[in-house]
């Protein structure tokens, strides 16, 4: 099942570089959105790969990290699929379906196999010093092991400012075009988007030591993140941008919530 699953994401890696590459061939009049949109859709296809490697050493935060990767690719190349004007085209709506099942599978497979549970589950494997010498074997942490509910809190949070700069680098196109008198607003906006990749980093590696403290801040970062992306969204890139890069930072805002809460439940307390 882990080799099988390993397989499925590299398939899903490829056909994501295959379906972005058909959508920037059909679209007509690509501008600077698209390029850059279309060059960060790339990029993520990396993750897979990063993914891959989680899976094969066993990491519990192969989950998470599947599931913020999964939603997300599919919102990015969601809004490459769609054109500004006129209906999409038949070879980039068929690659996205086969992308929604892909990704499906891949979540079916995290979430729903045993095989798997019990993989990602082992202790990671460390150099141990015995009387057979140096070799590598799984010890135990000292500390108990992280929920996964917060490891998928940390993942989402750490998703906030790349998908704040994203939309940030379309309206340097703006710039260009010649409405030099934004450069104020979009360096607030880039500033924003590094100032929360940074703080989250921090924040959240308090989160899985235990910490409660940062559970508020994440909260409020949320809400800052949305506060800052939202309005900018509207004002600069219009309903369009508003849609193409608002609603991945709400969807992934709204699992990095739900998982905070889930983490703060007792499974008592939760029906099946």
């Amino acid at each position: 099942m882990v080799r099988l699953l390993q397989w499925l994401l590299a398939v899903t890696a490829l056909a994501t570089v295959v379906v972005e590459v058909l959508i920037w061939w059909y679209a007509q009049g690509g501008d600077w959105g698209l390029a850059v949109r279309t060059g960060w859709a790339l990029l993520r296809s990396l993750g897979f790969l990063l993914l891959i490697r989680q899976v094969r050493l066993g990491r519990a935060s192969a989950r998470p990290f599947g599931l913020i990767l999964c939603v997300t690719t599919l919102f990015a190349v969601a809004r490459l699929v769609v054109p500004k004007q006129g209906l999409p085209a038949a070879p980039g709506v068929l690659g996205f379906l086969v992308l929604v099942l892909l990704c499906t599978a891949v979540l079916v497979l995290l979430y729903r196999s045993d095989e798997l549970a019990a993989h990602l589950q082992r202790p990671p494997r460390r150099l141990v010093m015995d009387r057979s010498g140096l070799s590598l074997q799984h010890v135990e942490p000292k500390r108990p092991p992280v929920s996964g509910w917060l490891l998928t809190a940390r993942v989402a949070g750490l998703a906030y400012g790349p998908l704040m700069l994203v939309p940030a680098i379309v309206a340097v196109g703006l710039v260009l075009d010649g409405r030099v008198t934004l450069v104020p607003v979009i360096a607030i906006w880039f500033i924003a988007a590094l100032g929360m990749s940074y703080l989250m980093g921090i924040v959240t590696f308090f989160l899985l030591r235990g910490k409660r403290w940062p559970r508020p801040v994440v909260i409020l970062l949320t809400l800052v993140a949305l506060a800052v992306q939202l309005p900018l969204c509207w004002l600069l890139l219009d309903g369009d941008g508003l849609v193409r890069d608002g609603a991945p930072l709400v969807v992934t805002a709204g699992l990095a919530l739900y998982a905070l809460w889930r983490a703060d439940v007792p499974t008592s307390n939760l029906r099946v």
